[in-house]
């Protein structure tokens, strides 16, 4: 596998990657607290838990030390201030639901290049680089999810959820074994994931579903 140019873990696009997937994460943790009429501090808590989650996850377990946002805390105020901006302008949504689903659907176009991005960076193979995409675009939005008492939009029956996380990490694995300029990979990654996501919600489209069947009697 190529390793990506030494600035792609830097401002430019690494950083910049998990910046864009904490602050529209951070937006859906908040609509979620809406829907579940917490208080200011409730609404920062749950953004900053949608917001972070997913990247924690891929630094404790790749090992990277500091974790992102205990190195840099600005990703903190980024979701602390989404949800404070959510307190105060959600009931302006005439759907907040529709809109959770479809900034949920960009935040998690961003968040899977950002953890296929960052773990290239540091030289995994394909396997690992394929779980730390799809760890960081979904476990964010599943603790929402579980802490609010919600049904998992990533457990959700009949919509493509991680099966896009999935699709997209393994499109950049795929393209950038192929050759392909690391960038050109990541944009082909969150392409896949978005439009996958967007196909889901817009159109329908999903997986077969397994169908229990009664057991054979002999």
């Amino acid at each position: 596998m190529t390793a990506l140019p030494d600035w792609l873990g830097e401002f430019p696009l690494g950083a910049a990657l998990d910046y864009a997937s904490v602050l529209v994460f951070a937006l859906t943790g908040a609509l979620v607290a809406s829907r579940q009429q917490l208080d200011l501090v409730g609404f920062i808590f749950i953004a900053a838990l949608t917001a972070i989650g997913g990247g924690t996850l891929r630094d404790l377990l790749l090992g990277r030390d500091p974790v992102f946002w205990v190195g840099d805390p600005t990703y903190v105020l980024i979701a602390a201030g989404a949800a404070v901006v959510v307190f105060f302008t959600a009931h302006l949504l005439e759907s907040r639901y529709r809109a959770l689903l479809w900034l949920d659907a960009c935040a998690l176009a961003v968040a899977v290049p950002a953890g296929v991005a960052i773990t290239m960076r540091l030289e995994h193979g394909p396997v690992i680089v394929l779980i730390m995409g799809i760890a960081t675009g979904t476990f964010g939005g599943l603790m929402r999810d579980v802490v609010c008492n919600e049904v998992p939009l990533v457990l959700k029956q009949g919509e493509l959820y991680l099966s896009c996380a999935f699709a997209g990490a393994m499109s950049a694995v795929i393209a950038t074994a192929l050759g392909a300029d690391t960038l050109i990979a990541l944009l082909i990654c969150g392409g896949v994931t978005f439009a996958l996501r967007a196909g889901s919600l817009r159109f329908g489209w999903k997986l077969p579903v397994y169908k229990a069947r009664p057991p054979r009697q002999y």
